[in-house]
Parts: structure tokens; C-alpha cells; sequence
């Protein structure tokens, strides 16, 4: 008999439910308040925990256990033991320790560090966050953990995800019980990632080696439809998809992961799943499991799940949007208005807030979301600008505006909205629009920041924001902390007021495509970073290095070590990219175009051959021009290939990373254009690889 929904949810999971009946009271009172109050876990309750962690896993089929941790790879990382120890008489015990649940060893030197590691020094642990529930896959009890060096530095994402988010709930409690919530104990920063995605035939996949060592394709012309039909978003699921994400939906939902929606795309062959929010250490656990299960259960289905940010050049690439609140231990949300925001002067101090974080912090902003992938998309149709703003909508903007010059702020009544149809139920109107050109919108009781790419871990945007907000409410408090309590509320108004002047700059509610606000932007004094070389010195700016150290999220040697690996990242992508590229022209399409040259040549002949009065003139000609860019494109494979050449040999991977941005780059697009331009005057059937047409529209 199969599972309800309700039976199936969270049963490979090491649940709140389960721990209750695992555990001895004392054990999982302890374990509740280190995690709800981030307090330390003793070494006999970690011995407790890990006897009934490993009781649970062993009765759900589970044999061994890993220490799952996502250095700065970008991916994650496991190293799996079995939980058999052999006894003196040969036969063997399951066992696992506190001392195992808490503590592993990999190899630190086999990871990206930025220099903190030697080749020689390999000596780095992993450290269990209970905060993170583990769970079970494919026999395996996984254990959510944090990885940093011998000497004490992180070599992850978690750790300093876990830093930033304890800095911002200090701040954040600090300045509620000014305001009286003497009950509230922590604040907890939470996200919900929606995820865009591509499914293409593994078939079609296999032909592209384009695909299988970038994720995007190199040359291709376009189909001769693509989304200019708008039939796609929101379309009927094709019966394969609509499999895929069945199983999907079960797959995630097993693994306590909230997936609640679910649909087609803009862009052809593409979709978009999104859950509900979490805890945001949890919440970037379960994005990074996700990924890696619609990979896997898209084979099951003979798909290829592409997460590029652009696999195909001319239609929408795929990013995530990011869904970042703040919520009380008591429950409240920090970002909710409530029936009357202009009067809620809590709400407006944490608005305020996040409004000069952005603001101050916007090329931090942008460099959470930099990538050699994700520069193809910033600034595009699908995907919002490099420029940061925030989109706050029409009635937060006018209390804004009504706070900034000292008026009264008149809330509009609810607008009930008439369609014209009499069966339609009338419903009211949302209290704003909303802005999908917009970077940083808020959305009701939260703000979407909209630019990360499709995938990337959420890890690195929240650290950014929750550190940011972190100091903005460190500088309300500072302000705020010996005002008397009978003046607390006027000092609040003229705090939110003073900080809004200052950085209103930042709020922008219109198009953010248009080269109007390009303009406006640069008068206002906004950055407009739009490559990763350009963004990724500023992570040493002074002001990004004293916001990370002051409050305890990054060493400077952390620092240092990120942006030497960020760098490296963006190079090595750059150089994956043009020589898979020199590869498929020089082994794949090349040798098809001089193949079918010969092909006209070959009839051209054979028709003069038959009668001198048989015209070949249309052969001549699609032969003269496949010639002339035949030897372009020739020209062009040189250029790069040098052009390679002169980028490895520079030693400064800043000058590197400017030097495969432009020329190499350039290179490659140049190629390109010749060689789409060739590929859509060839016959399929020459072609050494699947079109845009058979990989878009035969799913």
C-alpha cells in the first residue's frame, strides 16, 4: 500500500517527531536548545544522539554514514563509513559515537582554500550543525556539517552562513527588546529558493560535448521558434515532464524538503519548482540536495537537468529567487507591515534597515551573485539588472516618501477588483504590483532578491545580507540604547526618517531594463557592475573587509582566500569554455562543413558533367559564401587559440580574469556568429551535433 503524503514527508528524515521518540527527555531537551538557542552541545548528549540517530538510520536500510558538507567547490562534498566495527570474534557490531556524529577528517588540501592550504598540509575536519536535521539517501545516513581548516578557518559555505546568521539575530534582539520584546530570545533569517531549470533527451545531451563540460552550449543557431509566443509559461506539462516532476515532488518531499510549486517556464524545455520557506541554513541545505535530486531523477526519466544560468543563447536562462524574511522565536515576522505599516514603527526600523544594508552594501550585493554563468543573464529580459535597487511598491513608497517630508500618509482603502465577468467572484486588490525587473523587491512580508543564478548555492547571498542588516541595526542600537524611554518614540521617527534621506537613492519602483535608468542610476551614484572581473575586487574594498571581520563572518585571511578562489573559478571556466570550444570546432563541426563542401562541390560537378547548360549557379554561391566564412572561422580558431595561450600565461589572475573576459570572450562570441551562420545553411543531417530545434521542442 503506498504512502499518504503526510506518511511520506520527512521519512527519511531525523525529524523533530523522531527525535521525541528516540530520545531520552533530558537528551532532547538538551539537543532542542542548542538548536533553537544556538547554545553548545555537551559530548554525552552528542553520544545519545548519535546511539538513536544510528538506531533510526540502521531500521530504515541504512549501512553507512557521511559527514556532508559544501566546501567552495560550489558543490558538496561526502566521504562515507560503514557503521561496522569487527569484533575479536569475527563477527562485526554497528556502532557509531558522539566522537563520529561531531567530528570527521577529510583531506583540506584537496579543496579550494585560497591559499590557507598547502598541498602538503591536508589535515581539516567537519564539524555536525544540529540545526540542519540528517537524513537518509540511497543507504546512507547523511549528516548536514560545517568543514573548516586545521588552523581554525572555514573552507565552506556553512560556516559562515551560520556566523552571519547568529550576528544578525544579537542585532536584531538587541533593538526588540528596546521596543519591549523582553520574550524574545533569537531571530531567525528565513529563505525559500525558487529554482529554474531546463529537461533536454539524455540522447541529445550525449551528442553536445559542449553541454557536457560547460552546461551551456558554444555554437548553435537559433530554432525558428522560441518563447516570442509566450505558449510555454504556465503551459500544460507534457506527460514526461509532468512524470518527472511527480517523482521529483516525491523524491524531495521524502527528504523534508516543503517543494510546492511547480511550472512551465518561459523559455522552451524549462521549468521552475519552488518550496516553502525555511530556517536559512536548513533552506540552503535542502536547495543544495535539490539540485542534486532533480539531476538524478531527471535520468531516471531519460532527461538531463541543465542548471547553467544560460544554456541557449536567444531564449530566458534560468536563475533563483531568493525569499529572505526575518521571524521571531515567538513567531513574528519582522517584515510584515501589518493592517497599518505607517503607524508600525518596529516594521519601518527593520525596513529602514534593510534599505540602508542594500544601499550601503550593493556591490557586496552584486558579488553574491557573480559568475562566469551568471553574467549572461544580469541585465537580459529574464533576469534583473546589475544594478541594485529595491522595489518597494506604491504604498510603502508613499509612507517612505510621507516620512522623508513630514507629511501625513492617507492608507487608500482596499480596491476590490471587478473583471466584468458576473460569475467571477470579486477579490480585493494587493496593496502593490509587482516588479520582475527589480533585483531586491519586497513582496508582502519579505523581499526577493532576484539576480542569483540557477546554480549557484544560496549560501553566499545570505551571508551578504543577513552581515549587512547585522550592521545596520548594530548602528540603530548604538543610536538607540540610552534614549529615554519617554522620548524612545520620537528618536525611532527621526532614526528611520534621518537613514531613509540618506539612502533613498536605492529605491526604484520602475523598468530597470531601460537605458533611462542606466542614466538615472549612475547620476544617483549606483553601482553598475556588469562582469564578475569587475565585481570581484571590490570583496577588498576596506568598508566589505570591516563589515566581514566586525562582526566575526570572515577573517581577513577568509576574505582573501574567497577571492582568490572566486577568481580562479572564473578563469578556469573561461578557459574550460574556449578550449571545449576549439575542440568542437576543430573535431565536430569543421570537418562536417568541409564534408559538406565537398557534398556541392560533388553535385556541382556531377551537373556539369551531365550538360554545360544545367545551372549550378545556386551551388556555386552557397558554396563561394560556406567558403569565405569557412576560412573566418579558421582565422578566428587561431586567434583564440593564441589568445588562450597569452591568458595562461599571465600571473595575475585579476589580469587573467580581465583577459578571458576580453579578448578571449569576444573571441568566442565572434566564433560564434560565424558558425551559427554556416550551421543554419547546412543540412541537419551534416550537423555533428542536435540542433536548438531537436533539443527545445521534441521533449
Amino acid at each position: 500500500m503506498e504512502k499518504t503524503i503526510p506518511e511520506l514527508y520527512g521519512s527519511q528524515v531525523f525529524t523533530d517527531r523522531v527525535m521525541r521518540d528516540k530520545l531520552p527527555k533530558d537528551v532532547y531537551r538538551a539537543l532542542k536548545k542548542t538548536i533553537e538557542k544556538g547554545t553548545h552541545l555537551e559530548l554525552d548528549v552528542a553520544n545519545a544522539v548519535a546511539l538513536a540517530m544510528k538506531e533510526w538510520a540502521v531500521e530504515n536500510g541504512a549501512t553507512h554514514y557521511t559527514h556532508w558538507f559544501q566546501p567552495l567547490t560550489g558543490y558538496t562534498a561526502e566521504k562515507h563509513d560503514s557503521f561496522i566495527t569487527p569484533t575479536d570474534n569475527g563477527e562485526i557490531i554497528m556502532e557509531f559515537s558522539g566522537k563520529e556524529l561531531v567530528k570527521g577528517e577529510p583531506d583540506a588540501s584537496s579543496f579550494p582554500s585560497g591559499g590557507i592550504r598547502a598541498t602538503f598540509e591536508a589535515r581539516g575536519y567537519t564539524a555536525w550543525d544540529p540545526s540542519s536535521p540528517a537524513f537518509i539517501k540511497d543507504g546512507t545516513l547523511y549528516i548536514p556539517t560545517a568543514f573548516c581548516a586545521y588552523t581554525g578557518e572555514a573552507l565552506d559555505k556553512k560556516t559562515p552562513l551560520l556566523r552571519s546568521m547568529d550576528a544578525l539575530s544579537k542585532e536584531a534582539v538587541q533593538i526588540l527588546k528596546l521596543f519591549g520584546k523582553d520574550d524574545v530570545e533569537r531571530v531567525t533569517t528565513t529563505v525559500g529558493p525558487e529554482q529554474e531549470y531546463f529537461l533536454i533527451d539524455k540522447e541529445d545531451y550525449a551528442k553536445r560535448r559542449d553541454l557536457i563540460f560547460t552546461g551551456r552550449t558554444l555554437l548553435g543557431a537559433p530554432a525558428p521558434k522560441g518563447q516570442e509566443m509566450d505558449d510555454h509559461y504556465f503551459g500544460a506539462l507534457r506527460p514526461r515532464v509532468s512524470a518527472y516532476m511527480h517523482d521529483l515532488d516525491e523524491e524531495l518531499w521524502k527528504l523534508g524538503i516543503p517543494v510546492k510549486t511547480k511550472h512551465n517556464e518561459v523559455a522552451p524545455c524549462q521549468h521552475e519548482l519552488a518550496p516553502v520557506f525555511d530556517t536559512t541554513n536548513v533552506a540552503v541545505d535542502h536547495n543544495q540536495l535539490t539540485m542534486e535530486v532533480m539531476k538524478k531523477v531527471a535520468e531516471k526519466h531519460g532527461f538531463i537537468c541543465l542548471l547553467h544560468e544560460k544554456p541557449f543563447a536567444g531564449i530566458n536562462g534560468s536563475g533563483k529567487h531568493n525569499n529572505w524574511s526575518m521571524s521571531t522565536n515567538t513567531g513574528v515576522n519582522l517584515l510584515d507591515p501589518g493592517k497599518t505599516p505607517a503607524e508600525n514603527e518596529q516594521f519601518l526600523l527593520f525596513l529602514t534597515a534593510v534599505i540602508k544594508a542594500v544601499d550601503e552594501y550593493a556591490d557586496m550585493m552584486r558579488l553574491s551573485v557573480a559568475s562566469a554563468g551568471n553574467d549572461h543573464r544580469l541585465g537580459a529580459n529574464e533576469a534583473p539588472p546589475a544594478i541594485i535597487s529595491i522595489f518597494l511598491g506604491d504604498e510603502l513608497t508613499e509612507i517612505v516618501d510621507s516620512i522623508i517630508k513630514d507629511k501625513f500618509f492617507k492608507k487608500s482603502g482596499k480596491v476590490v477588483m471587478e473583471t466584468g465577468a458576473a460569475v467571477i467572484p470579486h477579490f480585493t486588490r494587493d496593496t502593490t504590483d509587482r516588479n520582475r525587473t527589480s533585483p531586491f523587491a519586497f513582496t508582502g512580508n519579505k523581499f526577493e532578491f532576484r539576480s542569483l543564478g540557477s546554480s549557484a548555492s544560496v549560501a553566499t547571498p545570505n551571508i551578504i545580507l543577513n552581515t549587512a542588516v547585522a550592521d545596520a541595526l548594530a548602528s540603530f542600537y548604538a543610536k538607540l540604547k540610552s534614549v529615554p524611554k519617554k522620548s524612545f518614540e520620537t528618536a525611532v521617527h527621526d532614526l528611520i526618517k534621518e537613514t531613509l534621506k540618506k539612502h533613498s537613492r536605492v529605491l526604484f519602483n520602475g523598468n530597470g531594463y531601460t537605458d533611462e535608468w542606466v542614466a538615472e542610476a549612475k547620476k544617483r551614484g549606483l553601482y553598475n557592475l556588469k562582469s564578475t572581473p569587475e565585481v570581484l575586487p571590490k570583496l577588498l574594498d576596506k568598508k566589505n573587509v570591516d563589515l566581514f571581520t566586525k562582526h566575526g563572518i570572515y577573517t581577513e585571511t577568509e576574505i582573501r582566500s574567497r577571492y582568490e578562489i572566486l577568481l580562479e573559478n572564473y578563469t578556469k571556466t573561461l578557459h574550460i569554455e574556449a578550449c571545449t570550444l576549439l575542440e568542437m570546432l576543430r573535431q565536430d563541426f569543421m570537418p562536417a562543413a568541409v564534408a559538406y563542401m565537398k557534398q556541392l562541390t560533388d553535385e556541382i560537378l556531377g551537373k556539369k558533367a551531365v550538360s554545360k547548360t544545367i545551372s549550378t549557379k545556386a551551388e556555386e554561391k552557397a558554396l563561394a559564401d560556406l567558403s569565405g566564412q569557412f576560412d573566418q572561422l579558421s582565422a578566428k580558431a587561431e586567434k583564440l587559440q593564441k589568445d588562450i595561450a597569452k591568458a595562461e600565461g599571465l600571473a595575475d589572475e585579476l589580469k587573467k580574469a580581465q583577459f578571458y573576459h576580453d579578448p578571449v570572450f569576444t573571441d568566442m562570441q565572434q566564433i560564434r556568429e560565424i558558425a551559427d551562420a554556416m550551421e543554419a545553411t547546412m543540412p541537419a543531417a551534416v550537423l555533428p551535433y542536435p540542433t536548438y530545434s531537436k533539443m527545445l521542442f521534441y521533449v
